[in-house]
């Protein structure tokens, strides 16, 4: 077993052994809740109370009871969804470590030259990822947004990064470009930014891939 491999081992057991346990709490109280409504419901159904006494007040403690134990439960799902996060940033440190890293980042500056569908990267001529992309991720992308499109591991040395874009342009047709990158991947993460703009002057989408400083 290698170092990588021991390391998601060990990320394993701590995963499985947390999450059971915030889950376990979870699962409990949510059942302490049903438990408690179900006892008091049956009770108001079945007990009749005298003209005396203070049903209101019985009421009003009932209600309070509840409101802590709903409480409870949300600020346990809360842990959980904080756990969850924590233990993805833990993730991508095991398995992207920053020495050798590299992120490919996908933005548009796009009006009416071209709308995107997908977008297919290869590394060494070897194809890592070919996104497909919704209504809503595009207008999210022309809003200014900017979307992480592939992280990886990659060793020093040269390298080679082709994009295809694919999607349509001016007159609804099929429209399909490449871009390439010659890429020197030092010691310590790297950060590559795909770009889809409208080229005014030629009245087309223009390509463009560059280094993040």
């Amino acid at each position: 077993m290698n170092a990588k491999q021991g390391a998601m081992k060990t990320l394993q057991l701590v995963t499985h052994g947390m999450f059971a346990s915030a889950a376990a709490g979870l699962i409990a109280a949510t059942f302490l809740v049903l438990a408690v409504r179900a006892a008091a419901d049956e009770r108001a159904g079945t007990q009749t109370f005298p003209a005396e006494q203070k049903t209101p007040a019985a009421a009003d403690g009932a209600d309070a009871q509840f409101k802590s134990l709903d409480q409870e439960v949300q600020g346990l799902k809360k842990d959980v969804v904080d756990l969850n996060k924590d233990l993805f940033v833990l993730e991508e440190e095991l398995l992207f470590p920053a020495n050798t890293q590299l992120a490919v980042f996908v933005s548009m500056d796009v009006g009416e030259f071209f709308a995107l569908d997908s977008v297919t990267l290869k590394i060494d001529d070897k194809e890592v990822t070919n996104y497909l992309y919704t209504a809503r991720e595009t207008e999210a992308l022309n809003r200014g947004g900017v979307q992480r499109l592939y992280l990886g591991n990659l060793k020093v040395g040269q390298h080679e990064l082709v994009a295809f874009f694919t999607g349509k342009g001016t007159h609804e047709r099929d429209y399909k470009r490449g871009t390439t990158l010659k890429l020197d991947k030092a010691i310590g993460a790297k950060y590559v930014e795909l770009k889809i703009s409208d080229r005014q002057s030629k009245l087309q989408p223009e390509f463009i891939v560059k280094e993040w400083e």
